[in-house]
């Protein structure tokens, strides 16, 4: 019962038609996270030297990779075919960090 709950929780926060479009989206997080831990890497040491500042590793990440997280989130969601939700998304996102509505 409790996993119903959280399941239809989403789909109704996110105004979903279906627990299989959660499903979905969920996916698309996981892969877009398991795509940006597996490029973050090679990303970030092809403008730093190994053994730099962490602080340094730190900002370049945020420069470097975060953009690239939200780009493939929409490839992501594009495959899924959970597009105009990602896009939707992303502009609510964009909106709350740059204090637009």
């Amino acid at each position: 019962m409790g996993r119903r709950n959280w399941v239809e929780g989403l789909k109704s926060r996110w105004k979903l038609k279906s627990a299989g479009q959660v499903f979905l989206i969920l996916l698309v997080f996981a892969c877009t996270g398991t795509t940006v831990l597996l490029i973050k890497k090679p990303v970030t040491g092809f403008f730093i030297e190994e053994g730099s500042d962490r602080t340094i590793f730190t900002i370049a990440y945020w420069i470097l990779v975060f953009p690239v997280y939200n780009i493939i989130l929409l490839i992501y969601g594009f495959i899924f075919g959970q597009f105009r939700f990602f896009l939707s998304y992303e502009k609510k996102f964009f909106a709350k960090i740059f204090g637009k509505k």
